[in-house]
């Protein structure tokens, strides 16, 4: 009886510690982490966690993904395109972004930058996360072969264009940077001649290609050949020396058709802004479009072109002269063609608040980037942090004629691995170091700037003042300076009041409605 007593007394305490284990093991995944302030949240925000096992209720967002990956709940940008250099924003962004990251082990894939993971179930360690499971989704490469993204955001558009830099384009007299040898350059072909099919754009702004004819040509000949539709190049005085670049375009044939000759702006860098009007032959309307490639940021600038330390780096007065001198031959140019809407695009190499940008801004050009996506547009990506020296400006006439803008993020978010000197990759993918930038046009001098909505707010109160129908679908979307959507709801009274659960600062208010585009900027204090 004792021998049998003693084994019910093992089985029950056998059964109650597996009941413990089973508890432990049920409840060791079970740390649930909400994010609520994506803003400012900092690494040292994992600190009492560390050597636990979470489970992250907010998604993480790729920051990088060289070598390894970095993950953090917002996207990383670079502080001068989103604040003016050295203003209190901007010094408060570069500490949020200096710790705005954590690297995340244990994954296994090729992984985009951008890419979200959901429900991340990771053991937190001393300035890692290392992952035991998560569901991707969001900016694959599956994504972006699907589809292009949305340029009507208020409207159909009835022309796209497409400004892009394809990072040394060369066919000839072969050096780095740019190919080799003839057999990179054919797989640099490959990767950018599907780009520029997949988007099927009706006119091209391209700057990083080589100089003179050949290579504009053959960009032409194969977008023929790979849309089936007929496309030609504007030539120019430039002819091939060496690996040097330039600007120009290349347009369909049968959509539109130059008018008077291409424009050439010399201050600064030779060859590399260029302004040409079109005429759209179904409406016998017209604009100018400008392509530039502003002097880069590398170097060792003097006086006034010196590195100031304050984010724009070097040439930033050569690049502010050149902004000046595109805006001063627009105002000559638009005389003599008889038409003053334009749009100007290509890479700047300067983030939205720089000097350069704020230079048209200030003269009535609005930055597009900002007008449709507020601050969480992007073209490029350099050591982890996200922005856009790939612009597109328009002024106040061209505006209401601009159905949308996108980036085609299929190149900033990508690792370097798969460019053609490196691989064997002829994907469309990391074709260029830049992304596509994409604008929508329905040309119609009969359209007018939209007055229908108006914001007003205060200390106590923010509303809507709607002079659309309530019936008309509309809504607004709230988002930080950094590009995080923080608020979104229906508009459906002809006063919408906006509860304001935010600290002070600077937001950006969208309001979308009619098939039109309302932007504020609001400071709550």
């Amino acid at each position: 009886m004792k021998i049998i007593m003693e084994t019910r007394h093992l089985s029950c305490r056998l059964i109650a510690i597996g009941l413990v284990l089973s508890f432990y093991i049920c409840s060791f995944a079970q740390i649930h982490v909400t994010i609520d302030d994506p803003e400012y949240w900092t690494v040292s925000n994992l600190a009492p966690y560390v050597g636990e096992r979470v489970i992250f209720d907010t998604p993480l967002i790729v920051t990088s993904n060289y070598n390894t990956l970095y993950v953090s709940p917002r996207r990383i940008f670079s502080a001068t395109n989103q604040c003016i250099p050295m203003s209190d924003e901007y010094n408060m962004l570069l500490a949020l972004n200096a710790e705005g990251s954590i690297q995340l082990t244990g994954v296994s894939g090729y992984h985009r930058m951008g890419e979200k993971i959901y429900n991340l179930e990771a053991d937190v360690l001393m300035g890692s996360l290392k992952m035991i499971s998560g569901e991707w989704r969001g900016n694959t490469r599956a994504d972006l072969e699907t589809t292009l993204p949305d340029i009507d955001q208020r409207g159909k558009h009835d022309l796209l264009i497409c400004g892009m830099n394809l990072e040394y384009y060369l066919v000839e007299q072969f050096s780095s940077p740019g190919p080799r040898d003839s057999y990179e350059h054919q797989k640099q072909r490959a990767k950018v001649s599907k780009a520029l099919a997949k988007i099927n754009a009706d006119i091209y702004g391209l700057v990083e290609i080589q100089q003179g004819d050949n290579a504009m040509r053959e960009i032409a000949e194969d977008l023929t050949e790979n849309t089936g539709r007929p496309f030609s190049f504007i030539p120019d005085k430039s002819g091939a020396s060496g690996t040097y670049t330039k600007s120009s375009f290349v347009y369909c044939t049968d959509k539109v058709e130059p008018v008077g000759a291409i424009q050439e702006i010399e201050s600064g860098v030779s060859n590399r802004k260029k302004m040409q009007a079109f005429r759209e032959l179904a409406t016998g309307e017209m604009f100018i479009y400008s392509i530039n490639h502003f002097k880069a940021k590398s170097g060792n600038g003097s006086g006034p072109d010196a590195d100031q330390g304050d984010g724009q780096g070097g040439y930033n007065a050569t690049r502010v002269g050149e902004a000046n001198a595109v805006i001063n031959k627009y105002n000559k140019f638009k005389t003599s063609i008889g038409d003053e809407d334009i749009l100007i695009m290509g890479d700047l190499n300067a983030y939205g608040k720089e000097d350069p940008i704020t230079t048209f801004t200030k003269q009535q050009f609005t930055d597009l980037h900002r007008y449709f996506h507020a601050d969480s547009s992007y073209s490029y990506t350099y050591r982890s942090e996200a922005g856009y020296l790939d612009h597109a400006l328009c002024n106040a006439s061209m505006l209401p004629q601009i159905t949308g803008m996108n980036a085609f993020h299929i190149n900033s978010d990508e690792n370097d691995k798969y460019t053609y000197d490196k691989s064997d990759d002829r994907t469309m993918f990391r074709c260029s170091d830049h992304d596509p930038v994409l604008v929508g046009i329905k040309l119609n001098k009969e359209l007018k700037p939209d007055t229908s909505m108006a914001v007003v707010y205060s200390e106590q109160e923010i509303y809507i003042r709607n002079a659309v129908s309530p019936n008309t679908p509309s809504y607004y979307r709230i988002y930080s300076t950094s590009g995080h959507l923080l608020l979104q709801a229906n508009i459906t009274s002809d006063i919408e009041y906006i509860e304001k659960p935010f600290l002070s600062g600077i937001y950006v208010l969208i309001i979308y409605y009619n098939g039109r585009v309302y932007r504020e900027k609001i400071y709550i204090p």
